[in-house]
Formats: structure tokens, C-alpha cells, sequence
């Protein structure tokens, strides 16, 4: 009889830990490329001719999901131009039947974030009263311009103000904006700190440097699980008689001499995403994307899984 009840509370325990875990939110990588996704358009180097000549290798540009199954609800990071087959992505992963689309975070107005915001208006989706969370310039460029105007003036969206260090509250989840250095020509450009009750997660897909930040990379990296960081560039010569020096990214060999000092358990919390057509982490198999893994650090991917 003892053994018996052993065995019953034993199963009991594991049944409740997966049911905990099952709903427990996470975040799902929907896109991991530069604004203009894998290949560019107009690139036919011998770089690009792997996307071109195989579908599977392809890229969409940088965008996370939020999937919060305790409030059966989904969002997005950024709206890019690779949204149609984002969201199916995002379907097949949290069914509409069982997740409502509650949202839209931008991070700033440069095309690769908000040019899919286009798909939820009259001429595509006809989106009904979407919420899409910007911060204050960002509302202003949406309300002031078109076509973007036109998504507002007919509720395909309703714009939601962001403030700096305000955090959200949906459901179990938290999202924070934090401001960041950028080329700000239309709007200020933010990060997101994404916190449930458990794990929390850094997402700053752009940024200039990390040292021009007002916050210290390495020491922000210690309070949260999860880094998905700016690798735009991997290193010096990427872009042929450019000085990479000035180029407004920090190059992933820069942030990981930064990082250098962490720990090897801070370290495997970074999560390289944002990664421009000639980045050599495109490619699992390159010499570059063996040196950064075996550092300890971590390359996104299509399909990451990230529980909070």
C-alpha cells in the first residue's frame, strides 16, 4: 500500500510539473536576419546564392513571439516584412482557436520593424482594433503618415502608448521598454525586458555600441535568463571598404570580448539574433558560428524555444 501511494504521488508530482510547464509562457523566434531577411534583395554574391537557389535556407527578418498559454494569449515583437509567413509560423505554434493575437510591440521605425504592420490593413488582413504598443515618436510617425494613418483612422490598429522603464502588465508576463542609442531619424528606439514570475528575457535587437548605453551589458545580463542581443555584423572586414569601427552596431566579436569576463553560465544566456545578409552565423556550419558556440554563447534560430 505504501509502495502504491509512492508510486501515486510520485506521478501526481510530474503530472503537476508538466502541467506547470505546459502553462508556463515562453518565447518563440519567428525571424533572425536584418530588416531586409536572408537573402537581400539585389544580392546575388556568393553569400546570398544559397538562399536564392534553396528555399529552406532562407531568413525572415528579426522577430520574437510572446505565447502566454495561461491567459491564452499571443503577441508579437516587431512587425516585419516577413509577417504573413511569421504568423502562420506563429499559428501552427498557438492555434487562433485556443490563443487570441493580443498584440504588437515595435521597437522603432526602421523598416525591418514595423514595415509588416502594412498586412493587418484594408487592402491584406483587415485587422480589427489590434493593440500595437509603440513609444511616443513612434505613435506620432504612425498617426502623422501614411499609409500608416490609414491603419489607425480605420482601427485596423489601435496604438497603445510606451513609456521608458514602465513596465506592461499582460496577463502573467511583464514587458518593459527600455530606451537604447540608435539612429533615431523617425522615432526613439527601445529594448524590451520581458519578465514572468519565473524567468525574464532581454530583447535588443538594435542598438549603436553597448558602450554609448547609459547601462552596463554585462551586469544587466546577470538579472535575467535570456539575451537576445544585437548581431547585426559578426566582425572588422564584413563590410568591404567600410570602417566597421563606425558602422552603428556592435560587432559580435565586440560584444563577446565585452562579455568576456562573465562567467560561463552568464554567458550561455546570450542569444545572438539580428544578423545582417553577409553575417557568417547565417551559416550553422561556418567557422564563425563553431568559434562563437564553443565561447559559450548562443545563435538563434527559427523555431528557438525559450521558456519563461
Amino acid at each position: 500500500m505504501m509502495l502504491k501511494v509512492a508510486v501515486l504521488v510520485f506521478y501526481g508530482w510530474l503530472s503537476a510539473a508538466a502541467a506547470s510547464e505546459t502553462a508556463a509562457p515562453y518565447l518563440y523566434v519567428l525571424g533572425v536576419a536584418q530588416d531586409a531577411g536572408y537573402p537581400q534583395a539585389g544580392c546575388y554574391q556568393e553569400h546570398c546564392m544559397p538562399g536564392w537557389e534553396n528555399p529552406l535556407q532562407r531568413r525572415g527578418a528579426t522577430s520574437i513571439a510572446l505565447v502566454d498559454p495561461g491567459a491564452k494569449a499571443k503577441y508579437l515583437f516587431e512587425a516585419t516584412p516577413n509577417l504573413p509567413a511569421q504568423l502562420y509560423a506563429l499559428e501552427v505554434q498557438a492555434p487562433s482557436a485556443q490563443y487570441s493575437f493580443d498584440g504588437v510591440f515595435l521597437t522603432h521605425a526602421h523598416m525591418g520593424h514595423y514595415g509588416g504592420l502594412m498586412f493587418l490593413g484594408h487592402e491584406a488582413m483587415g485587422g480589427k482594433n489590434i493593440p500595437v504598443y509603440a513609444m511616443p515618436r513612434m505613435i506620432d510617425y504612425l498617426s502623422s503618415n501614411g499609409p500608416w494613418s490609414q491603419l489607425v483612422d480605420y482601427k485596423n490598429i489601435v496604438l497603445q502608448p510606451l513609456h521608458h522603464n514602465k513596465p506592461v502588465a499582460l496577463g502573467g508576463v511583464t514587458i518593459t521598454p527600455l530606451l537604447v542609442p540608435h539612429r533615431d531619424e523617425f522615432s526613439e528606439t527601445v529594448g524590451y525586458l520581458i519578465a514572468s514570475a519565473n524567468k525574464s528575457a532581454l530583447f535588443i535587437p538594435d542598438i549603436n555600441k553597448w558602450s554609448v548605453w547609459d547601462t552596463d551589458l554585462a551586469e544587466i545580463i546577470k538579472t535575467v535568463d535570456y539575451a537576445l542581443l544585437d548581431a547585426t555584423f559578426f566582425g572588422d572586414g564584413e563590410l568591404p571598404g567600410r570602417d566597421m569601427s563606425k558602422v552603428p552596431h556592435p560587432l559580435v566579436t565586440e560584444t563577446m570580448s565585452a562579455l568576456s569576463g562573465l562567467a560561463p553560465e552568464q554567458q550561455n544566456k546570450v542569444w545572438f539574433i539580428h544578423m545582417n545578409h553577409t553575417n557568417p552565423l547565417l551559416d550553422a556550419n561556418s567557422k564563425e558560428s563553431q568559434l562563437v558556440r564553443s565561447a559559450g554563447f548562443n545563435i538563434a534560430v527559427e523555431g528557438t524555444r525559450l521558456p519563461l
